[in-house]
């Protein structure tokens, strides 16, 4: 689980820590994990908060079909510098240093009326509890009905906040510095994976006691 510091990623979280959460990138175990509950095969039209210096989307990109769009924000603007020198020449990919809160205009502009993912790393846990409530609230509203929200962060506070949403699916990721919470929040049950479908299903014994 060793990495590299990014350099990049290191100037900027001094100079902005707030805005810049974490010094290091992503663990390759956790970028394939985060990943790997997207579905690619059916899926064009993808967002991504908080870029950094590139660690998620660099494999997403990898895993874009030719016909796909990826949205990325990243407020830094020296961050999304590095991300636009990174992905210049891939007309799938667009970066906006800008308010993430926004990305619903910006499909718009590119003829879309939802996403099919939103991926986020920002640190939502430092933001002001309207910000938090309008970012997640255009995400909500900027999915595709069958839509996900994934989100990666040092606690699991975001599922108190994401109450709108169908399902929820969280997993502590241990091979990682520092350990990071995976929530995949559904915008509708039914793209829980199966097991998770029952576990939704399954009554309390309350309400068996009931029956």
């Amino acid at each position: 689980m060793q990495r590299r510091m990014s350099a990049i990623l290191f100037r900027r979280f001094l100079a902005s820590p707030l805005k810049v959460a974490y010094v290091l990138p992503s663990s390759k175990a956790l970028v394939k994990r985060v990943l790997g509950k997207i579905d690619f095969e059916r899926s064009r039209v993808f967002v991504e908060f908080g870029a950094g210096e590139g660690c998620y989307t660099r494999e997403l990109v990898k895993r874009l079909a030719p016909d796909a769009k990826l949205l990325v924000f990243e407020l830094d603007h020296h961050l999304a510098e590095h991300l636009r020198q990174q992905f210049e020449g891939d007309g799938r990919v667009l970066i906006y240093a800008q308010d993430a809160a926004t990305f619903r205009d910006e499909l718009q502009k590119l003829g879309f009326a939802e996403a099919d993912y939103v991926l986020s790393g920002i640190p939502f846990s430092y933001l002001e509890p309207a910000k938090k409530k309008e970012i997640l609230r255009a995400v909500h509203e900027g999915l595709t009905a069958e839509g996900q929200f994934i989100v990666y962060q040092v606690t699991p506070e975001l599922k108190v906040h994401t109450r709108m949403f169908a399902a929820h699916e969280v997993e502590y990721f241990l091979p990682n510095i520092p350990p990071m919470f995976i929530v995949a929040c559904h915008k509708s049950s039914i793209t829980l994976r199966p097991k998770e479908r029952k576990k939704k299903k399954r009554p309390s014994r309350s309400e068996s006691a009931l029956r």
